[in-house]
């Protein structure tokens, strides 16, 4: 049962989310929309549409005289979409509150009105990519990294073909002295299965691990590749290497020869001239290790490729992204849950999501153009230029920049301002107005709002990204 206590607690969230909606809805409320709500928030693991509350901040209860006959709407939404919702009518002080349970659907699944496949995105409700369905629909199926890349293998194969030593460094445990207490370790973990009369690894273990990815057909073509240019353009290679080993095992090798590949600039501060690279250690790190976890192995004969220009470095993976664009600064889903675990518990990324959040402050410190995060056909790019100064940015780099400013501001549990901007592009106090106008900008393309709790005045005006 919903109380009342439970209606004022929603409402004092804030912000909506996945698992809860708000409709004002005081007098009625379309059916169809209804239809379509049950299947967005259904596909979405389900959760509650909540009627009667306004649905901006701070949500104030105003009642609602909507499916005045409960028990007859639900029978409705079960016979348009095909499953079972609750509807719920609460009494609550300042109005008659409405609340529909929606269940989650059922893992493989998708529900789907009048043949379209919705979900949420900000206010709105949209179609399901087909990457998005197809990851759905191949829930039922056997995970990839969970199939065997070699069966039959002896104690003995399994250390000379894996990279245990390395294994156990990064985990910070003791090498085991035997080669039983190193396979055992291997088995606690999933990433081998013992069997009568030997051992079968999985494709997750031996993409972690291998020492030669190349010693494996299924995983040959999942190494990741390096090509460095000379200029700006494809035209001329200068270089282009295919890793060798397993993901975890050969991850600082990796970052260590794409950071070797970068080009140098050169800075002074406080009167002393010094080379750095063109992009920091960190960024790489994290968008390599994103790229990695974050790609769709059934996506064949293409892997993880990090493209070195003289001025940028852009890294594609396969697969379309299952987070939108705009959302990575606050939204994590991973797409190989055990993959990213196990590179979480290696030390060569976290799982709470707060990689992207990182790259976007680098940028900032650094004085780098923001991130521009794309997608393309069946991959996911990003592509990350060197140092630019405030004026030799183009428009949509300026709108870019203040956009992620504002995501990573309300992260932070902060506010984007005039002032926070212009520091963040290293810009005085006299560009006020210039700096007003990259933010009208970024209004107008729907990408930040101004904070309403707050006064009208431009001085003291706060800014939040859209899905704020």
């Amino acid at each position: 049962m919903i109380t009342v206590e439970q209606i004022d607690l929603w409402c004092s969230a804030p912000s909506e989310d996945t698992n809860l909606e708000f409709k004002e809805a005081k007098s009625t409320y379309s059916l169809g929309k209804l239809y379509e709500y049950c299947v967005a928030i259904a596909n979405e693991g389900g959760g509650h549409l909540v009627l009667g509350v306004a649905d901006k901040p701070p949500r104030p209860v105003v009642g609602s005289t909507a499916f005045e006959n409960p028990q007859k709407t639900i029978s409705q939404v079960q016979t348009k979409v095909g499953f079972h919702i609750e509807i719920e009518e609460i009494q609550h002080p300042d109005g008659r509150v409405v609340v529909v349970a929606i269940p989650g659907r059922p893992r493989g699944t998708a529900y789907s009105v009048d043949g379209r496949y919705l979900m949420r995105s900000g206010e709105s409700l949209v179609a399901m990519s087909e990457d998005r369905l197809r990851t759905i629909f191949d829930e039922g199926k056997p995970d990839w990294l969970e199939e065997i890349a070699r069966s039959g293998m002896t104690g003995q194969d399994v250390i000379e073909a894996l990279d245990t030593q390395t294994f156990f460094e990064l985990l910070e445990e003791p090498f085991p002295t035997d080669s039983k207490a190193i396979v055992d370790r291997l088995v606690r973990e999933r990433l081998l299965i013992s069997k009568a009369g030997g051992f079968d690894l999985t494709r997750l273990g031996g993409l972690l691990l291998a020492r030669k990815l190349a010693d494996f057909a299924d995983l040959s073509r999942k190494a990741p590749r390096v090509v460095v240019y000379n200029g700006t353009s494809k035209i001329e290679t200068k270089m282009d290497r295919v890793g060798t080993k397993g993901y975890a095992v050969g991850f600082r090798g990796l970052i260590r020869f794409i950071m070797s590949q970068l080009p140098q600039n050169e800075v002074i501060e406080d009167a002393i001239r010094a080379e750095v690279k063109l992009i920091p250690d960190l960024v790489i790190r994290e968008l390599v290790a994103n790229a990695l976890i974050h790609q769709d192995f059934m996506v064949t004969g293409v892997s993880v490729m990090i493209e070195i220009y003289s001025d940028r470095v852009e890294i594609t993976n396969p697969g379309k992204p299952i987070v939108e664009v705009e959302r990575f600064i606050d939204g994590y889903q991973s797409r190989n849950e055990r993959l990213a675990d196990l590179m979480r518990r290696l030390g060569i990324c976290e799982e709470k999501g707060s990689g992207i959040d990182k790259v976007v402050h680098s940028a900032e410190l650094y004085q780098l153009p923001a991130p521009d995060f794309r997608e393309i056909a069946d991959r996911m790019a990003v592509v990350v230029a060197g140092p630019k100064l405030f004026d030799d940015m183009d428009r949509d780099e300026r709108v870019r920049a203040c956009y992620q400013h504002a995501g990573l501001k309300r992260v932070m549990n902060q506010h984007m301002t005039n002032q926070s901007l212009r520091e963040r592009f290293k810009l005085p106090d006299t560009k006020s107005a210039v700096v007003s106008q990259v933010i009208a900008a970024t209004v107008e393309a729907g990408l930040i709002k101004a904070d309403e709790t707050v006064g009208k005045s431009l001085k003291m005006r706060r800014y939040l990204p859209y899905w704020a």
